[in-house]
């Protein structure tokens, strides 16, 4: 084990009685289930050791505290390739490009013999680099409207035409995913991850399109023809936002202080 880190809503004092505590384990060789088991079984009357679904992991009640520990193990090779191509080469994802830094930047350190975690977190705890803001705000627009084939929007006009429900809810998610993701790295934010979104936005984005809350309202509920071209308006408003540049625009707003999200 190299290092571990605790994180979350809970440790970070916003969470509510059904958060949990993230534990994050970074190991050069993730642990065995039978010893994991050896760890859980004394404390847990309900567990499950040796999951993958989301990741290799560990989920458990811990009896005695009353609360769910979510423990996640990370290769360190993997975690620092991460760090290297999203931060210091400035590599853009489809969607939630910096959430992992986000992690990193915000989990507190609880073992870290080597100063390898703190070191890590030393690299992401810097100026936002100009490189990654630009290449996540061009493959973003690029994923929702630009793309001169099968963009997000392309393809929602399609599902739309046949009525395929199921394929306008997967390709909106992934529309907004893009929307957040391009919307953070403009804000020169890390991205908080898939929880809570909205409220993230209106308390920390410095700038926002016009009609925020009330156009990302209405594209979760919309599934009609009328939805691609909301979602066009959509993206030209975050266009219209001062993507490249440090001055706000007449187009935008600044963020208000209530947030209309649960």
């Amino acid at each position: 084990m190299k290092a571990v880190g605790i994180g979350g809503s809970r440790s970070a004092g916003s969470g509510d009685k059904t958060s949990d505590y993230d534990i994050y384990v970074f190991t050069e060789q993730e642990p065995s289930v039978e010893e994991r088991l050896d760890i859980v079984r004394p404390i847990s009357s309900k567990y499950e050791v040796g999951g993958d679904y989301f990741g290799p992991g560990d989920e458990y009640w811990v009896d005695s505290e009353d609360v769910e520990f979510d423990v996640m193990f990370f290769d360190t090779k993997w975690f620092e390739g991460i760090v290297n191509s999203v931060w210091l080469e400035g590599k853009a994802w489809n969607a939630y490009t910096t959430a992992f830094l986000y992690t990193l930047s915000n989990l507190e350190i609880t073992y870290d013999p080597d100063n390898w975690l703190g070191n890590l977190k030393k690299t992401v705890c810097t100026p936002y680099p100009e490189k990654l803001r630009e290449n996540i705000i061009h493959r973003g627009l690029m994923l929702m409207k630009d793309k001169p084939f099968s963009s997000y929007i392309e393809q929602i006009k399609k599902a739309v035409e046949r009525n395929d429900l199921n394929s306008i809810n997967h390709r909106k998610a992934a529309f907004l995913e893009s929307y957040f993701d391009v919307l953070f790295a403009a804000n020169r934010l890390l991205h908080p991850g898939e929880k809570r979104l909205i409220a993230f936005a209106v308390a920390n984005c410095k700038v926002l399109p016009k009609d925020f809350e009330k156009d990302i309202a209405a594209a979760l509920e919309n599934r009609t023809a009328a939805l691609p071209t909301l979602l066009s308006e959509m993206v030209e408003k975050l266009r219209a936002c001062p993507l490249r540049d440090a001055n706000v625009s007449t187009n935008c707003i600044r963020a208000s202080s209530t947030a209309s999200e649960a």
